[in-house]
């Protein structure tokens, strides 16, 4: 690989699974002045114009429609030309997009997360390294409970209809098959450390 050319790795799994654990074990590990991180998460598309009443009903984060992917690809693809992105800002409180951006600028690693990224062909085949967080589906709910609580501000039943209605079928549809197309699958996710110190020697190795 040359160097000109960022090494891009994409990180899935289940939601809930540690694939940010792990992307920021890789971030401590390698530099995070190397790295270009994106997160699927904020390319959701803005709710905000639907009346409330029709946004809890189409409010599906885990389908893949529910992202702007063309938009992650058009970023993946601009970074590995050595141009700077405006990644935009979502907040999962209101279901909005926000109007302002942050500006991710290119590094010799780009490092894409999201539990849906495998999934659509175009993405996929951006990536050099493909990683997959399998973690069991038990420990994944719990994860999703506390962070939904504590960080979105839903409620525990809102979060389990959620869980049942939408995130465990588009999981076991979309997210679980895409484990097919990974290159490494870590199982317990950021505790994995033997998994670590591979993939992060593998990044290493091929960095130089």
């Amino acid at each position: 690989m040359s160097h000109n050319v960022p090494l891009v790795i994409g990180i899935a799994g289940g939601s809930g699974s540690g694939k940010t654990t792990v992307a920021q074990e890789i971030l401590n590990r390698v530099g995070a002045d190397r790295i270009a991180y994106l997160q699927h998460d904020s390319y959701y598309k803005d709710l905000t114009k639907l009346p409330p009443e029709l946004r809890t009903d189409v409010k599906n984060f885990d389908h893949p429609h529910s992202l702007e992917t063309e938009l992650l690809i058009k970023h993946v693809t601009a970074l590995k030309n050595r141009d700077a992105v405006a990644v935009p800002i979502y907040d999962f409180t209101t279901d909005r997009r926000g109007s302002q951006t942050f500006t991710v600028s290119p590094r010799d690693v780009i490092l894409v997360e999201g539990i849906l990224i495998f999934v659509e062909a175009k993405l996929r085949k951006l990536f050099d390294v493909k990683l997959f967080v399998d973690t069991d589906s038990d420990l994944r709910f719990i994860r999703r409970l506390k962070r939904d609580i504590t960080e979105r501000g839903r409620t525990t039943e809102s979060v389990i209809a959620q869980y049942l209605a939408t995130a465990r079928p588009m999981h076991l549809e979309f997210v679980e098959p895409s484990k097919r197309y990974a290159d490494v699958i870590i199982p317990e996710g950021g505790h994995n450390v033997a998994a670590l110190d591979m993939v992060v020697a593998r990044i290493e190795s091929l960095l130089k």
